[in-house]
């Protein structure tokens, strides 16, 4: 599959199981560009990175024989990676988003380099990367050294699922490593792959959870015997925020022939986390598509130094590298997704609470049974760990490199613990279905709405009514496993 001009959230999706292939536009620009490179060292200027030292060393130059020697070892000096390994997937984006930026054209590299970048993701040879090293600052510094190692025959990769040193992966392969030539070990290393795989993994993850929470809120509202008049058009008429529109439209759409909401309520109004889910959920959805389209922006552009301009006769330094606007949308995703847990949990509580006509805790025989008491207790040891990982991490900064790179992002330390964030929120979401779908079995034998009963069957596909006590561990794991896959409705 050819790799597109302009790359979508949902592209990623689709393209992280497939081969890509770089198009004859995009390689014909890396040639020229590099081309241009190559004419203006002949000049013996000085250029950052090029033919200088990194960092603060950048006014020392480097003799021109001395030149691939200088970006090998730029990679080597910066693989100082540590903690656990990046998982596989997001390291496949990280190779996938740096082809496409390289592809741009204003990078430097030759175009062999970008091709064995996509090698490696044809083939299936998966660097290995660690989740801790990386500033957001000068580019994903540690993080893309270790992606790039193996270009030329270092580090370590997994190949079909075997870890190896990057060298017999390369003969398994029947590829050869390549040496670098100047400039390009500068190039594979600046730039903010590592930061907007991270975040792209996490926007689709996100995308999906959005959608179980519409489902699963609205089975919950069900279950306790909710009104759908906070969902009525014209509330959210008056006061017409996209997100809470189209929320209000989902759940009053998945409620439509419930005959739980034909039944006559005696509540005047129910409390605010069934009340105010357009408002809550919609507030979310709405960070969401601003997230979107900062990392849209992001992977779509040139984010290496120095910028070779063959367009305009230029190599300028410049600060593209710096990831401050996805660490700052990282901990605004962090906090926003945070809170479709908090509200999760609070429907999960008044579920169990023994209220409405429900059994406390949603034990059949409760007293000789505990029912779902240490459910919610997960559920809230879930979501205060979240507001834990919600300090930002956009607000810090270290001086770094003898003061020459005086402000960094943090946006790596972001987007790590967004994604934490956003698996914990898999989690509480998994609890309040599993506790809806029992509280919506007490309710028989009035159903819900066809549409929710499918949710229903596809949960006790994998969990089943609990008359008694059992372990509650492979449920919630079950449960966890089904938000994997987009709702069934």
């Amino acid at each position: 599959m050819q790799l597109p001009e302009h790359i979508q959230i949902d592209d990623l999706a689709l393209l992280v199981n497939q081969k890509i292939e770089i198009t004859t536009e995009a390689e014909n620009r890396v040639k020229t560009n590099r081309a241009y490179l190559d004419n203006k060292l002949k000049t013996g200027d000085t250029f950052y990175g090029i033919n200088t030292g990194f960092g603060s060393l950048c006014n020392v130059r480097i003799k021109d024989e001395e030149l691939a020697q200088l970006q090998v070892n730029l990679v080597c000096s910066h693989a100082c990676g540590m903690g656990d390994e990046v998982p596989q997937e997001i390291v496949r984006l990280m190779l996938l988003l740096k082809v496409h930026g390289l592809s741009r054209g204003y990078s430097g590299v030759r175009p062999e380099i970008v091709q064995r970048l996509a090698h490696f993701y044809n083939y299936g040879i998966t660097p290995v990367v660690y989740e801790l090293g990386s500033l957001g600052a000068s580019g994903d510094l540690a993080p893309l050294a270790h992606l790039s190692l193996p270009i030329f025959g270092a580090g370590m990769v997994k190949y079909k699922n075997v870890l190896m040193p990057a060298k017999e992966a390369l003969l398994l392969t029947g590829l050869e490593p390549i040496g670098l030539a100047a400039k390009e070990g500068l190039a594979l290393l600046n730039g903010t792959q590592f930061m907007s795989s991270y975040l792209s993994y996490s926007l689709i993850t996100a995308k999906r959870l959005m959608n179980w929470a519409n489902v699963i809120g609205a089975l919950s509202a069900d279950a306790f015997m909710a009104k759908d008049e906070p969902f009525k058009p014209a509330i959210h008429r008056v006061r017409p925020h996209k997100g809470q529109i189209e929320c209000a439209q989902k759940i009053l759409q998945l409620l439509a022939g419930s005959e739980i909401q034909a039944l006559p309520k005696t509540q005047v109004q129910d409390p605010y986390s069934f009340r105010c889910m357009p408002q809550v959920h919609g507030a979310t959805a709405d960070v969401l598509e601003m997230v979107i389209k900062v990392l849209e922006t992001e992977i779509n552009s040139v984010t290496d130094n120095p910028i070779v301009f063959h367009d305009e006769d230029a190599i300028m330094s410049g600060g593209n590298f710096h990831g401050q606007p996805l660490a700052l949308h990282a901990d605004f995703l962090a906090i926003a997704m945070a809170e479709i847990a908090n509200i999760s949990e609070r429907r999960t509580y008044l579920l169990v609470s023994g209220n409405r006509g429900l059994a406390p805790f949603l034990a059949p025989n409760a007293g000789l049974n505990s029912g779902f008491m240490i459910a919610q207790y997960t559920a809230a040891a879930i979501v205060s760990q979240n507001k834990q990982y919600c300090t930002p991490a956009s607000v810090d900064s270290i001086v770094s490199s003898n003061g020459q790179e005086d402000h960094v992002s943090m946006g790596a330390n972001a987007v790590v613990k967004l994604l934490k964030v956003i698996k914990n929120v898999q989690r509480v979401l998994a609890i309040e279905l599993l506790t809806a779908s029992q509280a919506l079995d007490m309710r028989r034998p009035y159903k819900t709405s066809p549409a929710l009963e499918k949710v229903w069957s596809s949960l006790r596909s994998v969990a089943n009514f609990m008359q008694e006590d059992e372990i509650l561990h492979d449920k919630l794991i079950a449960a966890e496993r089904l938000l994997d896959l987009e709702p069934s409705l």
